[in-house]
């Protein structure tokens, strides 16, 4: 077995995907694990991206759909997460807006961010080490309080953390952290451009200035997002290409297993 052929096993991805019958597969995976959870619904961190808006669409949908078969009451909260003033931010609640979602939380975690960062750098600075936390430092505790307020949310909710993760991601190893702080991962078996399938089906945009931007927020090594993902449909890279982005799995491999995911 190639390490392509490896890598594909791994995530799951298939060739080619028929996007009405994706869905429907991926609103059953939700609903069944909401249900065998005991737990009201979904919460799911809203973005200006498209995975974020798919994966936000599908959890609508399934907290809908058991709202209606069982006479209940289920949620879908999106959760907004800027750090200080982001000027996405107003995209990102017409999104919200868009996919009709009646529960929209803003957490503003800056606050919490420059206190952590501040602990840590006592704590640096108790053992001789005097030095601001680095870029990428900080970076990890944005990343980690976004994940901590998710699930202190979702807690007193009683809902499951929804993850915008997909394979191309996490074959760059980018959100693996994040993702294992969450409970369920509905688009993890898909590849980006996939995932841009899905959302053209749904009627998200992916260009509009004010909508999710299908391409954004992937540092992929000098490998763009469209070629992880034919990479992972089992098409033919450059030679180049290939060994940048089997190189960038290799270091990233290491990261661990993830949550459930369809």
């Amino acid at each position: 077995m190639s390490l392509q052929e490896e890598i594909i096993a791994r995530f799951g991805v298939r060739p080619a995907i028929d996007p009405d019958q994706e869905i429907g597969r991926r609103v059953d995976f939700l609903k069944r694990h909401v249900t065998q959870a005991g737990a009201r619904g979904l919460l799911i961190a809203i973005t200006c991206e498209a995975d974020s808006a798919v994966a936000a669409a599908l959890c609508k949908r399934a907290a809908d759909s058991l709202t209606e078969e069982t006479g209940g009451t289920f949620l879908a909260v999106g959760v907004l997460q800027p750090y200080g003033e982001e000027p996405e931010l107003e995209a990102c609640y017409a999104l919200a807006k868009a996919l009709d979602l009646q529960h929209i939380i803003e957490t503003n975690i800056e606050d919490a961010v420059g206190e952590i960062s501040l602990e840590a750098e006592f704590g640096l600075k108790s053992i001789g080490i005097h030095q601001h936390l680095s870029r990428g430092g900080k970076e990890q505790v944005k990343s980690r309080t976004r994940s901590i307020m998710q699930g202190a949310l979702a807690g007193e909710l009683n809902l499951l953390v929804a993850s915008a993760d997909h394979a191309s991601k996490a074959a760059a190893g980018l959100f693996a952290e994040e993702a294992r702080s969450t409970d369920v991962r509905p688009l993890a078996s898909l590849s980006g451009n996939q995932v841009g399938q899905l959302a053209a089906h749904l009627g998200i945009p992916l260009t509009a200035e004010n909508g999710p931007k299908a391409g954004t927020g992937f540092p992929g090594a000098g490998v763009s997002l469209e070629e992880y993902s034919l990479y992972l449909e089992g098409g033919t890279l450059p030679a180049g290409t290939q060994t940048k982005l089997e190189e960038q799995y290799r270091r990233a491999h290491h990261k661990g297993t993830l949550p459930p995911g369809i």
